[in-house]
């Protein structure tokens, strides 16, 4: 067959890029053409998503990829959940979408809880409580009374496809992380939605991950014969795509700057036990659902380099990770999930006040607090795997990490030493090669999931690495200490 080409458009909370993908009947060769920054800035009072400038890095990278490739047979975008931007009622935006770490959420929680209860939160959508649910910050607007102009709502993925092919609806798998779909039924939530004073009337047409959304707009040039296709659009659903899954007793953590670790289902679990665990149901792509749990993930060290760059220490990861590596393990531990972690700002200082304020050695130079956050986070993994096992009743067997955070041996060891299982790192790219590879579903060369897997371990196979579990420093011997410190935070701020 003659090579296909697709376009994967991959935007997170740090960084975009986009991704050119040659197709040729076996294994999908990736080339990033273009990569961007993303963070938020300030504006009008609130944290915002440069939306205007995010778009024109979009189009730049797709310049490349048609300028590298010569003819493009699709492209599609994945990106975080829960944000969003409003549409005006001439289609327009009516500015730039805030960022789910602006604080206008603080306290919206609480409301909800307080208007209809936590169960009816939770039943109703199946989705873990976090205050930066889309639903949540949707209420904070309501109370604001800015929603009063919007006509449409549109996730950060689905913005981007209504500029690339003018199409206004929402892919599913993004439109699950919002806190305001019954996964159940398989509809948004109105009847909760009117309880908590939330206009329903904004809310699009709701459309499945490989869906032809048209031909890109002729405003791009070069792209005339160019179909949009969305992907699985919230960026771990499309990893997810891209883990190379065998074992079905295996686990997987999407590593970036959240961690996502789940395990794949057939069928949403929504009951008291998933909700005591603060389990998330969201939907996956071909009928599958991704229960999980968003644990905070590579932010810690991402936010904790700003600090040290503005404090004229400017390193690197792979300079970080050698300097860590020969200091010992668990000596200090923090929640990555506390509220005290989710503001940008000075990051070491709070994870050096949080191990104070809990009777350990706060972290003495910039080294030893990342073996404190590689600690930590494979300690929260192992408490969600936990949480998984007990609410499914299946044992996990192994872990699979892709995505950035793949890359971090020590992390990845932790995670096997803490876990005791075997953990497989790899691919790194399992979001791009995700979305590639249902964009090849939907134009017919690729025929379901699982051949999309085959094809991800035919291409990743000579950079995936296998860690054994080691019990050398006993650094599992620690996890108790873990859970008291998360117990103790439970009973202190609710999380």
């Amino acid at each position: 067959m003659a090579a296909r080409n697709v376009v994967a458009v991959d935007l997170g909370a740090e960084s975009g890029r986009v991704v050119l993908g040659r197709f040729d009947g076996a294994r999908v060769a990736l080339t990033e053409l273009h990569r961007f920054p993303t963070p938020p800035r300030p504006a009008d009072g609130h944290l915002r998503w440069d939306l205007h400038g995010i778009w024109a890095q979009i189009q730049t990278g797709l310049a490349a990829a048609g300028a590298a490739a010569g003819t493009v047979d699709a492209v599609g975008v994945d990106a975080w959940g829960v944000d969003y931007g409003l549409l005006g009622r001439d289609g327009e935006p009516l500015g730039d979408p805030v960022s789910y770490r602006d604080p206008r959420t603080a306290g919206m929680l609480a409301e909800a809880v307080g208007r209809v209860g936590r169960e009816r939160l939770y039943l109703a959508t199946g989705i873990q409580l976090l205050e930066i649910n889309t639903v949540f910050q949707l209420m904070a607007e309501a109370r604001a009374g800015t929603l009063d102009r919007a006509e449409r709502l549109l996730l950060i993925p689905d913005l981007f496809h209504r500029l690339l092919s003018g199409a206004a609806v929402a892919e599913y798998t993004v439109a699950s992380t919002t806190g305001a779909w019954d996964m159940a039924g398989g509809r948004w939530a109105v009847d909760l939605l009117d309880q908590l004073g939330v206009p329903t009337r904004l809310l699009p047409e709701v459309v499945d991950a490989g869906t032809d959304l048209g031909p890109v707009l002729p405003e791009l040039p070069g792209y005339a014969a160019t179909r949009v296709i969305a992907p699985p659009s919230h960026d771990t659903a499309s990893a997810v795509v891209g883990v190379p899954l065998q074992d079905p007793g295996a686990a997987y953590v999407s590593s970036g700057t959240w961690s996502l670790v789940g395990v794949e289902t057939r069928e949403p679990v929504i009951d008291r036990a998933a909700m005591a665990a603060n389990l998330t149901n969201e939907g996956g792509a071909y009928g599958t659902i991704r229960l999980l749990r968003n644990n905070t993930g590579m932010w810690l060290l991402q936010e904790s380099r700003r600090q040290w760059a503005r404090e004229g220490r400017d390193h690197s990861y792979d300079e970080l990770v050698r300097l860590a590596a020969p200091l010992p393990r668990g000596v200090s531990v923090v929640n990555a999930d506390h509220p005290d972690f989710l503001a940008p700002g000075d990051l070491p200082a709070r994870i050096r006040s949080y191990c104070a304020r809990t009777a350990q050695p706060a972290p003495d130079g910039d080294p030893a607090l990342v073996r404190c956050v590689l600690d930590s986070l494979a300690f929260g993994y192992r408490r969600t795997l936990d949480d998984l096992a007990a609410v499914t009743g299946r044992p996990r067997t192994a872990v699979h990490i892709v995505g950035g955070g793949s890359r971090n041996h020590l992390l990845n060891q932790a995670v096997a030493d803490v876990t005791g299982l075997p953990v497989v790192a790899g691919p790194v790219e399992a979001t791009a090669l995700g979305n590639l590879c249902v964009q090849l579903i939907a134009l017919g060369d690729l025929g379901d999931l699982a051949q999309a897997r085959e094809v991800v371990r035919a291409g990743a196979g000579p950079e995936i690495q296998r860690f054994e579990p080691s019990a050398s420093d006993r650094l599992a011997d620690r996890y108790g200490r873990y859970r008291e410190l998360v117990a103790a935070d439970r009973l202190e701020v609710g999380v």
